[in-house]
């Protein structure tokens, strides 16, 4: 495996974020569903935020036509700055919206071939590095995130790595699950990876959950441009041919997950959070309980 001085730090990152939005029409029809906002911070910001905390530099986002809302929220807004600093207001709640120049690079995938062309449309940024890829639909919530305790285990292990969750056995089908091998901790050994499995035919409970760190030739893998499932280019078939040449294993994320690509995933990651928030928590807990008296 290479002793960890030796071992390239994960310093970019990869957001496939050209899908069109079609569960969440009409509020997407001119805005990103990236930018839809969980509270009052854009979907797309929960995921930047894990990637700085975990110390990834470059941001690449891989985007289609009428995205650029999303490249435009990380950059500076002058009118906008110039006017609060006038008016006395905080600039602090921008902070986040922040890119240090030449950090943030976009690509466009121009035609949607799947998930494996979108992250090889960014080969040339990522280059001979290993690189984190966040899929911003699934919303991680832990502390420390999901990206940093998958780097804490990549500066054990090395290779790839995959975050996963356990589900119940009657949900897998629904998912991507891994074979699973040898497990020490939260560590667990990939052997293979398995695509919507049949409950009775599934290797684990442990389903693939939008996070990853993969090494380079992982490209190499997704330039023959080999069609799976859908007849697209998919990310976990290149990745299953890594297994075996390097090593690979899943993180099982200490946290919680919303599947932010339904609609109702998206209304429970609204109310999760705000449960959670200080400035928020009793009243949106009154008010729910008042919903809930009001339709009983």
């Amino acid at each position: 495996m290479g002793q960890s001085s030796q071992r390239k730090p994960v310093r970019k990152a990869v957001f496939p974020v050209a899908g069109m939005g079609t569960r969440f029409l009409p509020a997407t029809k001119a805005i990103p569903k990236e930018m839809l906002p969980i509270i009052d911070r854009p979907l797309i910001q929960y995921a930047v935020d894990e990637a700085r905390e975990a110390g990834i530099e470059q941001l690449i986002f891989v985007t289609g036509r009428g995205k650029t809302a999303i490249v435009e929220h990380f950059d500076m807004a002058f009118e906008l700055e110039t006017t609060m600093a006038e008016r006395e207001k905080s600039l602090a709640v921008l902070e986040p919206t922040r890119i240090q120049p030449g950090n943030l690079v976009a690509v466009r995938q121009q035609v949607p071939l799947g998930l494996g062309h979108a992250i090889w449309c960014a080969r040339a940024i990522v280059g001979d590095e290993p690189f984190a890829i966040f899929l911003p639909d699934e919303l991680m919530i832990g502390s420390p995130g999901c990206m940093k305790q998958m780097v804490e285990a990549y500066e054990e292990v090395g290779g790839n790595l995959i975050s996963v969750l356990e589900v119940p056995r009657e949900e897998v089908s629904s998912y991507g699950v891994i074979d699973p091998g040898a497990a020490q901790g939260a560590l667990t050994e990939v052997r293979g990876l398995v695509e919507k499995p049949r409950r009775e035919e599934a290797p684990s409970n442990l389903i693939i959950s939008g996070r990853y760190i993969l090494q380079p030739e992982v490209m190499r893998v997704l330039e023959r441009q080999e069609k799976g499932a859908g007849g697209e280019i998919q990310l976990t078939d290149a990745m299953a041919q890594m297994i075996g040449t390097q090593p690979f294993h899943a993180v099982t994320f200490a946290g919680k997950r919303y599947d932010c690509g339904s609609k109702l995933g998206f209304v429970e990651a609204t109310l999760a959070l705000a449960l959670e928030r200080d400035d928020m928590a009793e009243d949106v807990r009154a008010m729910a309980l008042r919903l809930l008296d009001q339709g009983s």
